[in-house]
């Protein structure tokens, strides 16, 4: 019996862990190389909508992260020029019954953590800590890739790389040096609080949007239900990279201490104590996801606004895709790996865009001012919560 061949995989976050369990179940060996020296949390909470639950239930993770997700009741739409909620869009177990998937919001660190170990677990799977990608070379048996740890370097064959690594990918500057993440002009403001410290009615199990003028605010229950997540949007010049440097509590107060934005609205704001900010960063479309036994997945290859809360979803599905390409290229010489690479980014990418547009979209409705808030929140009204639930279909029910 032959050994499975190896893919290497470029980073540790969820993208690529998703893609290591998936192309494992399909038979592979998959190294992963992550430069930290552990993983940590990086960012405080997420939404995974079914298209995304459904991936992760079907590899075999439901019992790993159902005690650490929260089902929302619903979405609330909140409007500042309102004062207050405008619709409320159905969830619960319910609406997960009709998707044939929960819709889940968990604590980013929970479901990375959860998936760490089932990674650990499986025999065909090796994470390596400290251990960064460096280069690669193609040649007739594959792929030779140079990683790195310190001053010591490491070379092995693999049959495909996948740069699973981040907005500021190595494998990408590899691949498309020329290509350059773009800055939005926008500031994500993270913190978290304890779901006690709020009123019952403003703890509950759903999601808050609250949109308001050139900014929008964003609340759910992480950690089961322990405590709320709160991410503010708002214009800024800092543009560092990174996703957890400090921030000044009164810097993000003071952006929503505007009379247009309600009590209610600024007492989330009010409530956090500790502050985490990042820059956001957009990765403009690159046409080709892969070259030769090369292929990109998730921010590295389609950095997105958070705005339609399916950044975790799209490398979710990147990592189905990709395994399901790859597993069928299972017989053939190295050219079936890069034909199949080709595949999958063919596949992904109408979809991907399709999720670029939306999220960019609903970033300019949530902002608006003046008449054009008065006529969204009209139109928003007279949809009704399940005609605005019913919007999302193309996204909630993709499988692989």
């Amino acid at each position: 019996m032959t050994a499975p061949r190896t893919i290497i995989v470029a980073g540790a976050g969820i993208g690529g862990l998703t893609a290591s369990l998936a192309l494992a179940a399909r038979g592979f060996r998959v190294v992963i190389l992550e430069k930290a020296e552990r993983l940590e949390e990086a960012g405080a909470g997420l939404q995974l909508s079914p298209n995304a639950s459904r991936i992760l239930i079907d590899l075999g993770l439901r019992e790993r992260l159902a005690p650490r997700a929260v089902t929302p009741d619903a979405i609330s739409i909140m409007s500042a020029r309102a004062g207050g909620e405008i619709a409320r869009l159905p969830l619960g177990e319910a609406a997960g019954l009709r998707a044939g998937a929960p819709y889940w919001v968990m604590h980013r660190a929970d479901l990375q953590g959860a998936l760490q170990s089932a990674v650990n677990d499986h025999p065909d799977i090796e994470l390596r800590l400290g251990c960064q990608f460096d280069d690669v070379a193609s040649h007739a048996r594959g792929l030779t890739v140079v990683q790195r740890r310190g001053d010591a370097r490491r070379q092995e064959t693999a049959v495909a790389l996948v740069g699973a690594d981040g907005i500021w990918s190595a494998v990408r500057h590899q691949l498309f040096p020329q290509v350059q993440p773009q800055f939005s002009g926008l500031m994500a403001w993270r913190g978290t609080l304890d779901a006690t410290s709020l009123p019952r009615e403003h703890g509950s199990a759903r999601v808050q949007l609250w949109m308001g003028p050139n900014a929008h605010l964003v609340a759910y229950p992480i950690s089961g239900a322990r405590q709320i997540n709160v991410v503010a949007i708002v214009p800024g010049d800092w543009n560092r990279p990174g996703w957890s440097a400090p921030g000044e509590a009164r810097e993000i107060r003071n952006a929503f201490a505007s009379p247009d934005w309600p009590s209610t609205a600024r007492m989330l704001i009010n409530a956090v104590d500790g502050w985490r900010r990042w820059a956001l960063f957009t990765q403009p479309d690159i046409g080709e996801w892969s070259s030769g036994a090369v292929a990109l997945l998730g921010d590295a290859a389609h950095a997105m606004l958070p705005f339609a809360a399916q950044g975790a979803g799209m490398a979710i599905e990147d990592a189905a895709v990709l395994a399901n390409c790859l597993g069928e290229s299972a017989g053939d010489p190295a050219a079936g790996i890069a034909a199949a690479l080709n595949r999958y980014g063919r596949l992904r990418r109408g979809r991907v865009l399709g999720v670029q547009r939306a999220a960019r979209q609903q970033g300019r409705i949530y902002h608006l001012t003046g008449p054009l808030a008065l006529a969204r929140d009209l139109a928003i009204r007279a949809m009704g919560p399940r005609r605005m639930l019913a919007r999302q279909d193309w996204i909630y029910d993709w499988r692989p």
